[in-house]
């Protein structure tokens, strides 16, 4: 991304601007091209500067949770920064879950805010909220400026905090008088942030010593994470998979960033994850960590997971390292610069000891062979909903962006979807966010318009966000959308009926076939200027999408009724070790959730 911190000649005079000029000229000057927004009172001087801008495209949206899931899907799919505005008050607390999406998932992202006038604040003012003490613990910053010529600086270094080191969000509040104020606009600013040092470039002899623990293992796997996707060292880890030879899992956050049809890939591990990829962690003897935070939902029961191997955990965040799992050889640096020089280290090491894998291999085709990735049909008249997904992925291709929302819908997409590129699949990791798909997918396609980009949502989660089609139609953003509805909260429907007897309390949603249909999707999406489609027989599936990736005029939404019983499997219950990994309810010893 183009960001524009050149040295300007000393001769010349620094422009007046106002604090909201000051704003929209430093968003032009760090390359920002897209904005996702709602306006209010307190951000309304900012507003008024904005319309005359013909280098920044301002996308309204319906809620301003939107426009921070959208400044998601825009920043996950294309790397770049995503910039959410809102106002005070309620506008700004809007924000505060995609915020809080952001900082679990790193995602880069600005949150411009307006608050009340400085002398107002404390005072319980109309729409005054502290939207920086509530934002704190979910941001790597929180900024407030209070005077027009401090806006410059802040939003440099917003961006700088945003984009290096471990990415995530960073809040920028600005008092309606700064905005209003003038000052002299002087670029680039003095950024000045004592104690922020990010280390990129890891300890040689750490290396070294990862490189020499796996020449010597036995059962060795590559652990990888969301943070090699967010260090852009897809191609890096390709070239240290091949160098090796040790199979790789990709986590949740970490969905094509190694291609899945790579005979070293195992799939990936988890609550959720295949058979051989939980177990393949399960019984190694060493784990290198590439940007992974040993997560409950990969991890189980943290105290029994992986009990005999030795652990090399890389992160760019210190705080990861040891936090869950000590590391034997802990390494703090950039994903991508670690791994070249891995792949360098290993490749010396190696030329002294050659490491054979040969038994490891054939337990791990072993696993692959007795637990293929695969769904049985319920033969229940209705259909398959990991059908469904698989036939989006397989006409669609790995080109197109995927954004899911959360629940059994996110993990079939996870499963059954198959991820050959970094940037296309987008979900809610580490938060879980019920309503992240269809304004996340809004945002990757305008960051990656030539781009085929789905909505894959259930009926519960598509209720929560689904006002941002509106947005869509209104700004030619042509996204697909496909309801996977089972008429309920599917995943906790599953729980129930796993850990509860059965007994299915409140999770009846009443949208599917058969039932009062409210909403009826179809005329749902309909109101809201989209091709509307109800797909409820196998034969229908392949034409309705079809029918979806001709239709780039106006947004297209796929109402799925699919069975209700179908479960998510592999499953891992929360609170026991992955040793307990169940293929399918029949196929292993009782469990119960902890």
């Amino acid at each position: 991304m183009s960001t524009d911190l050149s040295p300007r000649p000393k001769s010349s005079t620094p422009e007046i601007l106002t604090g909201s000029g000051a704003i929209l000229r430093s968003l032009e000057h760090l390359g920002i091209t897209d904005v996702f927004g709602l306006p209010g009172g307190a951000i309304m001087p900012f507003y008024d500067e904005l319309m005359a801008s013909t280098a920044i495209r301002h996308i309204l949206v319906r809620h301003e949770q939107g426009a921070g899931h959208a400044a998601e899907g825009y920043a996950a799919s294309s790397g770049r920064v995503g910039v959410a505005i809102a106002t005070s008050g309620p506008g700004a607390t809007n924000l505060v879950t995609a915020i809080a999406d952001a900082h679990m998932d790193s995602v880069p992202m600005i949150a411009i805010t307006g608050q009340v006038f400085s002398t107002s604040m404390g005072t319980d003012a109309f729409q005054e909220v502290d939207i920086v003490g509530i934002t704190m613990p979910i941001t790597k910053h929180s900024f407030l400026v209070t005077k027009p010529e401090d806006v410059p600086a802040t939003l440099a270094a917003a961006y700088h905090i945003a984009t290096t080191g471990r990415p995530g969000p960073v809040l920028v509040d600005v008092t309606k008088d700064a905005q209003q104020k003038s000052a002299p606009f002087i670029w680039p600013p003095k950024i000045e942030l004592p104690g922020y040092r990010p280390v990129v470039k890891a300890h040689g002899k750490q290396v070294q010593a990862a490189a020499q623990l796996l020449v010597e293992a036995e059962r060795p796997v590559f652990y990888v994470g969301g943070g090699v996707i967010r260090a852009e060292a897809s191609k890096e880890l390709l070239e240290l998979a091949t160098t090796v030879g040790a199979p790789i899992v990709t986590t949740l956050m970490a969905r094509g960033a190694f291609p899945d049809s790579h005979q070293l890939h195992l799939g990936m591990p988890g609550m959720h994850g295949s058979v051989p990829a939980v177990l393949g962690l399960q019984e190694s003897d060493l784990i290198i960590s590439l940007g992974a935070r040993f997560d409950d939902r990969v991890t189980g029961k943290a105290s029994e997971f992986a009990p005999n191997a030795k652990i090399v955990h890389v992160d760019i965040d210190p705080a990861e390292i040891g936090k869950i799992r000590a590391a034997d050889v802990p390494i703090v640096g950039d994903a991508k610069d670690v791994i070249v020089d891995l792949t360098a280290a290993f490749a010396d090491a190696a030329k002294k000891h050659t490491p054979d894998y040969t038994a490891w291999w054939e337990r791990l085709t072993s696993l692959r062979e007795q637990f293929p990735l695969g769904y049985v049909d319920l033969d229940d008249g209705i259909l398959s909903p990991q059908m469904v997904i698989e036939r989006i992925g397989q006409l669609s291709g790995p080109e197109a962006v995927y954004a899911a929302g959360v629940g059994q819908h996110q993990m079939w997409a996870a499963q059954f979807i198959k991820y050959e590129r970094p940037h296309a699949w987008l979900n809610s990791g580490g938060a879980g966010t019920m309503g992240y798909a269809v304004p996340a997918a809004m945002g990757a396609k305008v960051a990656q318009p030539d781009r085929v980009v789905w909505a894959i949502d259930g009926d519960g989660c598509f209720q929560m966000t689904n006002q941002e089609l509106a947005t869509c139609t209104i700004n030619d953003i042509p996204i697909k959308v496909a309801i996977i509805n089972n008429s309920s909260l599917g995943m906790v429907r599953q729980w129930q009926t796993l850990f509860y007897d059965g007994r299915h309390s409140f999770t009846d949603l009443e949208t599917g076939e058969g039932t009062r249909m409210i909403p009826d999707f179809v005329k749902l999406a309909e109101a809201y200027g989209c091709l509307a489609i109800r797909v409820t027989k196998e034969e229908e599936i392949d034409p309705a999408i079809k029918l979806a990736l001709e239709t780039n005029d106006r947004p297209v939404v796929i109402d799925f009724i699919v069975s209700r019983d179908a479960m998510v499997w592999p499953m891992v219950p929360q609170g026991v070790g992955n040793s307990s990994v169940q293929y399918a309810r029949d196929h292993a010893p009782e469990w119960e959730e902890e």
